[in-house]
């Protein structure tokens, strides 16, 4: 637990609880960051700033989709933000936000927020010596402003889908870039049910429902809801984009099925009269019984006879089908 605390216009840091506590009885202004789940953190939130305990269990549970609850004394917002891309899945974290009067306590598991932010107070305590509903925008506005860039990285990664969809669909490799396609479709789909509770959390902070927000801070939350507009924009198309890809392999893959059917429907309209030719004097009536038992059996060239037979049915039946421009791509169809 790490706490910064405002005084005379310094920033002060400290891990210390009782510290802590002295500060929030001063009535200080103080931003405290939860790192662990620990006796301090919890004895802080439900004895010193009277956090609701399902509030306290929700800050330090895992909950799938964002929340926003006004207490009198407090408002608590729970968003989602990107922590990063792997393969085709989305690492989404939650992050926990209680906007008091003069305190704010945050609840980034990985850091992905509040190190920013720490550091820029480091360097400057504008933001604390604003209120705590501008510190709280800042965290609000770094969460969002994460979701351009892998957002973006998205549309390069669907690219080179759409590239190997075309590519490998009714191969082996098809498979694996399926897999790959039904994979980027329902972490667009978990992003959307995400997005469609945070948009409206972002949309209430940005009319100022809440006394907690200041009426000059409204139009910074509102461009915050504006920015996840824009990325929720192109979430959805993506959404469309993926459809139209999986309609794509599906497509691909008939159709390099049909050429395959075709190829070998082709191979045995071939085969049957050759395999007629080979029938019939494979049926080894004997000459000698009758004068009509196959005489070309005794024929001296019977044997040459056949093949060229059957490779003379061959050839004709080969080049109707070019004619017909069913194999090598040449003639056209003449009925």
């Amino acid at each position: 637990m790490l706490a910064r605390i405002l005084e005379d216009g310094k920033l002060t840091a400290t891990t210390n609880a009782a510290e802590i506590r002295a500060a929030l009885a001063a009535n200080k202004r103080i931003w405290i960051e939860l790192e662990r789940h620990s006796p301090d953190a919890d004895a802080l939130l439900s004895e010193v700033l009277k956090i609701h305990p399902l509030t306290i269990e929700d800050v330090w549970g895992s909950r799938s989709l964002p929340k926003i609850d006004d207490f009198d004394e407090y408002l608590y917002v729970l968003i989602h933000g990107i922590a990063g891309k792997t393969e085709d899945e989305l690492e989404l974290v939650e992050i926990d936000i209680l906007i008091g009067e003069n305190w704010l306590v945050t609840h980034d598991r990985d850091g992905l927020i509040s190190d920013d932010i720490g550091t820029e107070l480091d360097h400057s305590p504008r933001l604390m010596q604003k209120g705590m509903a501008w510190l709280a925008h800042a965290v609000l506005d770094r969460a969002i402003d994460r979701y351009l860039p892998v957002i973006s990285q998205m549309d390069t990664e669907l690219e080179e889908l759409e590239i190997e969809i075309l590519a490998t669909a009714g191969t082996p490799r098809g498979k694996r870039v399926l897999t790959r396609v039904l994979s980027f479709k329902r972490t667009l789909q978990d992003l959307r049910r995400m997005s469609i509770h945070q948009r409206e959390i972002l949309l209430r902070l940005s009319r100022g429902d809440f006394g907690e927000i200041p009426a000059d801070a409204i139009p910074f939350y509102r461009d915050v809801y504006d920015h996840f507009l824009r990325a929720n924009d192109i979430i959805e198309s993506y959404r469309d984009l993926i459809s139209s890809l999986l309609d794509a392999y599906l497509s691909v893959q008939s159709n390099r099925m049909n050429e395959v059917m075709k190829t070998l429907t082709l191979m045995s309209t071939v085969m049957l009269p050759l395999t007629f030719i080979a029938g019939v004097y494979g049926m080894n009536f004997s000459p000698d019984s009758s004068p009509l038992n196959m005489p070309e059996l005794r024929w001296f060239f019977g044997y040459p006879f056949a093949l060229a037979l059957m490779t003379t049915v061959a050839g004709v039946i080969l080049i109707w089908f070019r004619r017909k421009g069913w194999i090598g791509g040449g003639g056209r169809d003449k009925d």
